[in-house]
């Protein structure tokens, strides 16, 4: 039972704005940078352990991350292409790729894609912009609608007010 509720939990402590607007800006746009990159290798797998280095809004980074996957779908031959500019059309790069495939973990990383570069090298350029332009929004409305989701008894169970106070 647990294990079904703690997701819900997670996003009604992401509504509810428990966490800082900062945090939560931070959530979004690193989930955002996380969600573009090709679940299929290393660098998916190292976002994953950064996001959950850092301290940020998980329930907000999982669903920016999502969202990001979907709409990744739609724009891989934008990666594709920055991909390839640096993979095939930059020459003077070439010798750094090669050494690169040549360390004993870096290939796993899937970098040799254009796709899979191309969505990391984005992700990495929109992660900052990205987080900027959240913050304005997150500090003006995060207050006020975690204010008006906490006043549901939804809110209240799956945050666990319900339950401290009945305890003691």
């Amino acid at each position: 039972m647990f294990v079904l509720l703690k997701p819900l939990r997670l996003l009604a402590k992401a509504l509810a704005a428990l966490d800082s607007p900062k945090q939560l800006a931070a959530g979004l746009a690193l989930g955002f940078a996380v969600g573009l990159v090709p679940k299929t290798n290393l660098l998916a797998h190292l976002g994953l352990v950064v996001l959950a280095a850092v301290q940020v809004n998980l329930a907000a980074a999982t669903a920016a991350a999502v969202v990001a996957s979907l709409l990744s779908l739609l724009a891989d031959p934008l990666a594709h292409a920055v991909g390839e500019a640096l993979l095939v059309k930059a020459a003077f790069l070439r010798p750094l790729w090669t050494a690169l495939y040549n360390l004993p973990v870096v290939p796993w990383t899937g970098f040799n894609n254009t796709v899979t570069l191309g969505w990391t090298v984005l992700g990495a350029a929109l992660a900052y912009p990205l987080y900027r332009a959240l913050v304005g929004p997150c500090e003006r409305h995060a207050p006020a609608l975690g204010a008006r989701l906490k006043r549901y008894k939804a809110v209240q169970l799956l945050l666990g007010a319900e339950v401290g106070s009945k305890l003691s």
